[in-house]
């Protein structure tokens, strides 16, 4: 397998596209559609002796721009079969009615979160940046949480782990160091994957995404490959710090609201982050969105309008946030 290293000038950190070569030559995400992602997949491809036309197969991790974006022009190179979970298979498709339902949740959920037209402004502007970087359409093969696909001379099972993202899957293989993972945004070495913002279709995207770190510690994967920065050696252990992380959160959500009284969405994350600017216009109001829905769904918090209230001072936020118990 080749790691290949893309340049990304729209989000945080490069990504990587995985190589598994064999009689079905794979392609694992693909980055985002701009003429230097291009070239650094091309030239990557061609280092490792292959040409795009080779591909056989290409795998994606989830619906993003910088993990979907090449697809469809490689798609059209190579005529290769393009996999993806069925609740991404619309958008990275570019079916229109998906597409809409999207655009149209953004309206409703941005209205709800209480962004000012100002930031409102400066983000739509980001968003019809990043639609130009979703690139060609592509012809997706849906696929479905226990699926296997076959990649390079053996095969890869589908692991669905939504949250980040509706459809995001992780693509489970035997390595060198046995159970291992291709796993997309939903565990990072580096940063929290942002939920709440970053697919706003997720339904109770806190309590969907802690039930997925809950999963990638019970597969007890050895090593996963991640869609961005190094691979993570210890997975389940990285899951757990990514739970106690949105644990500390709901405590800080608890106590802007204890501070300040009733809050919106978008005043929650100013205390939270501060200024805000591009993507994370989105990104912050929808974490503090997530934080805030879990705890009305917990009955910690009562929702008024858009306007969220603490119903009981006295509460403790680690019982209301698990944190899986890693195994050694």
């Amino acid at each position: 397998m080749e790691r290949i290293s893309l340049g990304n000038t729209v989000f945080e950190g490069s990504n990587n596209s995985y190589l598994i070569p064999g009689d079905q030559l794979t392609l694992v995400d693909v980055g985002v559609s701009t003429d230097h992602v291009r070239s650094d997949l091309r030239n990557g491809i061609e280092a490792a002796g292959y040409e795009i036309a080779d591909i056989d197969s290409i795998v994606l991790t989830h619906w993003h721009a910088d993990h979907t974006g090449l697809a469809g022009e490689l798609q059209a190179e190579s005529g290769a079969t393009v996999y993806a979970h069925t609740a991404d298979a619309g958008l990275i498709a570019g079916d229109e009615d998906a597409h809409f339902a999207e655009t149209e949740m953004r309206a409703q959920r941005f209205e709800e979160w209480g962004i000012p037209q100002e930031s409102l402004d400066e983000l739509t502007d980001f968003l019809s940046i990043l639609n130009d970087l979703m690139g060609e359409d592509v012809d997706v093969t849906p696929v479905e949480d226990g699926d296997t696909i076959p990649a390079g001379d053996g095969e890869l099972e589908v692991v669905h782990l939504p949250g980040h993202a509706a459809g995001l899957c992780a693509f489970a293989f035997e390595g060198n160091s046995g159970r291992e993972a291709f796993i997309g945004d939903a565990v990072l070495p580096k940063y929290t994957p942002n939920i709440g913002g970053a697919d706003l279709r997720v339904e109770r995207p806190l309590a969907t995404y802690l039930d997925s770190l809950d999963r990638v510690v019970d597969e007890q994967f050895s090593r996963v490959w991640p869609g961005h920065r190094d691979p993570i050696d210890e997975p389940a252990e990285r899951a757990r710090v990514i739970a106690e992380h949105h644990r500390e959160r709901t405590g800080r959500v608890l106590d802007v609201l204890s501070e300040h009284g009733p809050a919106d969405a978008w005043t929650v994350s100013a205390h939270l982050f501060g200024d805000l600017s591009n993507v994370h216009i989105l990104h912050g109001p929808g974490e503090a969105f997530a934080h805030l829905d879990h705890l009305v769904e917990e009955g910690v918090l009562s929702r008024d309008g858009n306007e969220y209230a603490l119903e009981d001072a006295d509460v403790d936020a680690d019982a209301l946030v698990a944190v899986p118990e890693t195994k050694r």
